[in-house]
């Protein structure tokens, strides 16, 4: 006799329950804080400090040594630099003002002249044209107008690409002003002039040779434009009766195009 045996099952159908809307609900928490005094009670392990830094090593230094030098007290990391000297006189220039000021912005009005010195709005030209420390004053001329051909990064002088032709009277105006002040020595620059056929060139040498004729002891120097690489432009001038010839390059050759004019 055969029987077979399988095995019991069981079916159920067991309800599963929706996920429900998330609800939010708020519980009240009491924050016990103690006194400083109880934290002697609990041992805590502090790390140890490694190795300090320049920066740590300085600090840790003064919180040492006490107050900067001279008993001031101590606001910070010390820097070495005693509070107690005074900064250098040339770190702070003051407003131009003064006689010999006033009287050489007059004279350069007067006969229509620039300088350099308040196209390019340097910050010296009061120490310069008060007389600085030897008690002379010096001005840079800039020659054949205020306003430049070329349009260099790092020049503040006014461009454009068709300035105003040059003044006539400006060779024996220049002579003019620079035989009433006095001075020994004296240089001319001038704006670029790409306009002009020889870049300005007769222009420049011109205001030289009436300057020698004034003021035969003179020393001239001449700090020139690039004259378009032209050096036809550049024997008429050195045959003027300068004394020194100039150029500035202005940069290094990498930055050239960077920073000067494409036409330099």
């Amino acid at each position: 006799m055969s029987v077979s045996m399988s095995k019991p099952s069981i079916s159920a159908s067991i309800p599963i329950p929706k996920p429900s809307k998330p609800s939010w609900s708020y519980s009240q928490v009491k924050i016990r804080c103690e006194s400083s005094d109880s934290a002697s009670k609990i041992d805590v392990k502090r790390p140890q400090p490694t190795s300090l830094s320049a920066a740590g090593k300085l600090m840790e230094s003064d919180a040492k040594n006490g107050p900067y030098p001279g008993g001031m007290p101590k606001m910070g990391p010390f820097t070495g630099r005693d509070p107690n000297v005074k900064k250098p006189e040339w770190l702070r220039q003051k407003a131009p003002q003064g006689q010999r000021f006033d009287d050489v912005k007059q004279s350069l009005s007067r006969l229509n002249l620039n300088t350099v010195c308040e196209e390019a709005q340097c910050p010296n030209i009061g120490e310069c044209w008060n007389g600085g420390g030897d008690g002379i004053a010096t001005a840079t001329i800039m020659l054949l107008g205020d306003t430049c051909t070329r349009g260099c990064r790092f020049c503040a002088v006014k461009t454009s690409r068709n300035p105003a032709p040059p003044d006539p009277m400006e060779p024996e105006n220049t002579a003019k002003a620079i035989a009433s002040w006095g001075v020994d020595y004296i240089v001319l620059t001038s704006v670029d002039r790409d306009d002009l056929p020889d870049g300005g060139s007769g222009h420049f040498a011109q205001t030289v040779q009436v300057m020698k004729k004034l003021k035969p002891e003179i020393m001239v120097e001449c700090l020139t434009s690039d004259f378009r690489g032209d050096l036809k432009a550049v024997d008429i001038l050195v045959h003027s009766g300068l004394d020194v010839f100039a150029h500035n390059i202005e940069t290094v050759k990498r930055l050239q195009r960077i920073v000067r004019d494409p036409r330099a």
